[in-house]
């Protein structure tokens, strides 16, 4: 079966566009709005509308495949490719992507997704923007399970020779600001991993030595015990500080070592995750400070993890991380590693080497890519999935436990008849 034609349609995201230097140089929130000047190339205000476009394969029988490009929240910042608008790359797409599938037979995944992986963008000599790669490989993956009337998943397996998840993925929901509200929710839900909270603020919302961290975490671990929806809820706590624990101690690790201990000692009896503890400006440095203070936690036997995040962003980067065991968990930030091949392939070097693999991703995504990431989740098995888009958690959670569940319900029918 042949691909016959490319469409492109502009879309909007589940979130927003932040300038995230901005935000830590001091920009303040004024309702939904960030006051402040952009500082980040590209962005025209501090927070901005996010935008997607979706890659829409038309198959010879008539069908359609498709997949949603898009880019993180903090898109331009620790090192990520720039603002992803859609009147900007459409024309990209159209010239120079479409001549790539067009009347071309549909393959296998892997050969399909080499194809844009591959390809270098005239206009700059690199690799094409990471949005771009992730939406088109989205569309193949689709492509080829349509024409071989296949689930996404079971391509996935197929390919990449592992073995379908038999039950849910834990899935990890995100608050926003709203970490109180929301939090709730997610009790509700009975989400196994919670809440982020979105602690990007060394002062607004750390506060001076952590002590909004720590009376958050108070108020969360209290209020898990009061709510909890069944008996044996045990969920684990992930909270992402965005480098600002670097800030409020001076990038003292020591000090930071001892601050994680007072917070797994809150938390408790539920496990402890930080994610981004530090921010030390360059992949080397953020591998060296994340790698000492895993093994600081370590000697002191602390059992709180630490997540790697920012510097960590393409899959040779999860390599690198992970080599150095810079954390004992590695973020996924699907749309930053472009094609999602590169994705399954960082969710299988993780497992493969005994670090945590939490494929992540951004809140600034789509209904879309949230659904293809579910299908990498349910034939990958990492240890969690973000739920996705959005920050309104009800929404995202929907969507990929219910993609999840569907996946679940479809394989075992198959194996049934």
């Amino acid at each position: 079966m042949k691909i016959k034609k490319l469409i492109c349609s502009a879309g909007k995201t589940g979130y927003y566009f932040d300038d995230q230097l901005s935000i830590k140089k001091g920009a303040k929130n004024d309702g939904a709005f960030y006051e402040g000047i952009p500082l980040t190339q590209g962005f025209t205000s501090v927070r901005q509308a996010g935008e997607s476009i979706s890659i829409i394969f038309v198959l010879e029988n008539g069908s359609f495949a498709i997949g949603d490009c898009a880019a993180v929240q903090y898109s331009g910042a620790g090192g990520r490719d720039p603002l992803f608008l859609a009147e900007n790359f459409i024309p990209i797409i159209m010239k120079e992507i479409a001549p790539l599938y067009i009347d071309k037979e549909i393959g296998s995944f892997k050969e399909m997704a080499d194809r844009v992986e591959k390809a270098i963008n005239p206009l700059t000599g690199k690799q094409f923007h990471t949005a771009i790669r992730y939406g088109v490989t989205q569309a193949c993956l689709d492509a080829v399970a349509k024409s071989k009337s296949m689930l996404m998943a079971e391509v996935i397996a197929d390919e990449y020779d592992v073995k379908l998840s038999k039950g849910i993925i834990p899935i990890f929901s995100q608050s926003g600001d709203d970490r109180y509200l929301n939090a709730d929710k997610m009790i509700m839900k009975g989400a196994d991993v919670l809440p982020h909270a979105l602690f990007n603020h060394p002062e607004s919302k750390v506060g001076e030595n952590g002590v909004k961290i720590k009376e958050y975490l108070e108020w969360l671990t209290d209020r898990i015990v009061k709510m909890k929806p069944f008996t044996d809820y045990n969920p684990t706590i992930h909270i992402d500080v965005y480098g600002t624990l670097g800030v409020v101690f001076d990038n003292k690790l020591d000090h930071i070592v001892n601050f994680i201990g007072e917070l797994e000692n809150i938390t408790k009896p539920f496990a402890l995750r930080i994610e981004g503890p530090v921010d030390m400006g360059d992949k080397q440095s953020q591998i060296i400070a994340l790698s000492t203070i895993r093994e600081m936690l370590e000697e002191k036997d602390i059992k709180a993890e630490i997540v790697a995040d920012e510097w960590c962003n393409t899959l040779q980067d999860i390599i690198d991380f992970s080599k150095a065991k810079a954390g004992h968990m590695m973020q996924i930030k699907t749309p930053d590693l472009g094609g999602i091949n590169n994705s399954i392939e960082a969710v299988l070097y993780c497992k493969q080497h005994g670090v945590g693999a939490y494929l992540g991703g951004t809140c600034n995504e789509t209904n879309r890519s949230a659904e293809v990431c579910a299908h990498i989740a349910m034939a990958t098995s990492p240890n969690q999935i973000l739920a996705k888009p959005g920050m309104g958690v009800d929404e995202g959670y929907m969507i990929v436990y219910n993609e999840m569940s569907r996946i679940l319900a479809i394989s075992s029918d198959k194996l049934e008849h």
